[in-house]
């Protein structure tokens, strides 16, 4: 379980060692690699090819041609080499286009892809807990927010890197041939990095404040289009509390926007003075002086020279400050990169074992079962103990908060427990691998989700196979959703819901649980678990979907939550559950017979809907 911490200071503010910004930054660029190396090679190699074309076809192509007329040479020779570069521009340029026209989108798909993948795989393998973690579940949102965009950015860096190097070199080179004195002046912007870096550590702060305001302010706008929210935003008065929310918000932005954007504008208006002054109009009157005051009979520069300076001076300026820049950038990735890694680096604490879990199920044992979640003071489960038998359908009853729901996630190892243990025949669960036990069970949960994907995909919840469509008309049958999708335009095939499809069909709250109940019998698994399966049916639809499972279901071991007790009556065992703990165990006769709580609860629910037929009646 992912460790809390109350340290903000560690939080963003912490600054990386050098390593570890070098070791960011090749961690993007080895995930390139390992999607599309042939994209990277050719995206940096091309920034030398361009930067040494347009050093050739800009300052040195100019020094030739006006030192070659001032000096009397044919200017033949100037048209001769002006019209052979010209064609090595062109064939150059035009294959590299070529290259970024035809393959560059493929392959950019394919390294985002990659990254995706990286991302989604790790997230399948997290334990609930780190999404209950807000310290954690922070880092993950900004993971997925900036990965794929990050590792990109990387390799555009070191792509600007190289170009400007290139440009940088060939031009100082020029200059130094020129006059070396000129070279103090390109070495200037690199005093003025200290501001750029100053800079872009103010926008980092802003950018990482700026994330959980903009997540709230993306909520507020999420519930007045999601039909989720629909019936809730329109009765009382709740979308008032929500524009509320939205007005702090933009608040929060100006803020942020006040607290950071000033020393933002400061750093930048040193540097850009800086450069500009002293770097370009200094070493432009430094040319002019030495051409027109000195004059190059006496070892100033001639009229070329003088042109060349006023043009490279400007070149070289620009490159280096965007070298700074350019490292700069790559300190800010590694920042950003940094929240990636810590997601993909993260060891879950909740590992499988070696072996396989077995395909025809066994007794599943609880054993003085303990469990208390992070942070909660006192524990949810407590001292539970008992067996599900093979092929046995059990009931678990019991009040909101008894632990119900908790006792479900242990038994699916989605937690693990503080004390005690849970055994698959004579295993403890743990020993089996992860994938191989969850599979062992069909699962519909309370809170159960609709895709926005076909009818079958949301049965089947895996890749269709040859014959799946036979299952999941059987399936649909058996949970009473089949008349329902019979109806529906496209059968098996039709989306639900028109998030992404016009013609998708929404279904109602009802409709939705027939559906789900579907995926239990489009699977063969020997275990069973259905957490409030029916909770939008009324009595008679449920109790009649409780005696389908109960003839479809033979043979597997079930285990159901249900808060109508006349459901439980067709379990071969109840459980109550009250405060975390199994109060009371046995059939529904001998729980009757003892007159308990269960007993209680019963005759109570029993005269609720007796009194309701009775006003009827009277209607």
């Amino acid at each position: 379980m992912p460790k809390k911490t109350n340290d903000k200071s560690k939080e963003k503010k912490k600054k990386l060692s050098l390593k570890r910004n070098i070791s960011n930054n090749i961690f993007a660029l080895k995930a390139i690699w390992r999607a599309s190396p042939i994209y990277l090679f050719i995206y940096l190699s091309s920034s030398i090819v361009y930067g040494t074309l347009d050093f050739l076809s800009g300052s040195y192509l100019l020094r030739k041609i006006v030192n070659d007329i001032s000096s009397g040479t044919p200017i033949a020779n100037a048209l001769m080499f002006t019209a052979i570069l010209g064609a090595v521009i062109l064939i150059t340029y035009t294959a590299l286009q070529w290259f970024w026209r035809v393959t560059s989108q493929k392959m950019y798909r394919k390294i985002a892809m990659h990254i995706q993948k990286m991302l989604f795989r790790k997230a399948a393998t997290v334990e609930l807990a780190c999404y209950e973690t807000p310290s954690f579940y922070d880092k993950y949102v900004k993971a997925m927010d900036e990965a794929q965009n990050r590792v990109i950015k990387v390799m555009q860096t070191l792509d600007s890197l190289i170009g400007k190097f290139t440009a940088l070199f060939a031009n100082s080179l020029l200059l130094f041939i020129i006059d070396p004195l000129l070279i103090l002046f390109g070495l200037f912007p690199l005093l003025l990095g200290f501001f750029r870096r100053l800079e872009n550590i103010a926008n980092h702060k802003y950018k990482a404040a700026k994330k959980p305001i903009n997540r709230r302010k993306e909520y507020v706008r999420r519930t007045f289009y999601l039909g989720e929210y629909a019936k809730e935003m329109r009765i009382g008065g709740m979308h008032e509390n929500m524009l509320r929310d939205f007005r702090e918000s933009i608040r929060d932005f100006c803020a942020l926007t006040k607290k950071h954007g000033t020393r933002k504008a400061i750093f930048g208006y040193i540097r850009n003075v800086g450069l500009e002054v002293v770097t370009v109009l200094g070493a432009t009157l430094y040319a002019v002086w030495s051409n027109m005051v000195i004059g190059p009979q006496n070892g100033g520069m001639n009229i070329g020279d003088c042109i060349v300076v006023i043009g490279s001076i400007g070149t070289i300026s620009y490159c280096l400050n965007n070298l700074v820049q350019n490292f700069a950038e790559f300190g800010e990735h590694a920042l950003f990169l940094e929240d990636v890694r810590f997601f993909l680096d993260y060891e879950p604490t909740l590992v499988g074992g070696a072996l396989v879990a077995p395909n025809d199920g066994g007794d599943i044992a609880v054993k003085n079962l303990f469990f208390k979640y992070d942070g909660a003071e006192h524990d949810t489960l407590k001292n539970i103990s008992f067996t599900l038998r093979k092929g046995e359908r059990v009931a678990l009853v019991g009040s909101n908060g008894s632990g119900k729901t908790t006792l479900i996630k242990l038994m699916l190892r989605l937690y693990d427990p503080t004390e005690g243990e849970i055994t698959l025949g004579d295993q403890n669960i743990k020993e089996f691998s992860l994938s191989s036990y969850r599979n062992s069970f069909s699962t519909v949960f309370q809170d159960f989700k609709m895709f926005s994907m076909s009818v079958k995909d949301n049965v089947l919840l895996r890749p269709q196979r040859t014959g799946d469509r036979e299952l999941v008309e059987h399936a649909l049958r058996e949970s009473g959703a089949f008349e329902r999708v019979e109806r529906m335009k496209n059968g098996l095939d039709t989306v639900l819901t028109r998030e992404f499809d016009k013609k998708g069909e929404n279904l109602s709250v009802g409709e939705q649980q027939k559906l789900s109940l579907a995926r239990i019998f489009g699977d063969s698994t020997p275990f069973v678990i259905l957490d409030e399966p029916s909770s939008a049916l009324d009595p008679i639809a449920e109790y009649k979907m409780f005696e389908n499972m109960m003839r479809a279901t033979k043979g597997r071991s079930v285990i159901f939550i249900s808060h109508r007790l006349s459901s439980a009556v067709l379990a071969d065992r109840i459980l109550l559950m009250d405060d975390g703990c199994i109060i009371e165990s046995g059939t529904h006769r001998e729980l009757m017979d003892q007159n308990g709580k269960y007993a209680e609860m019963f005759n109570r629910q029993a005269q609720n809907y007796l009194g309701s037929e009775v006003k009827q009646d009277a209607c």
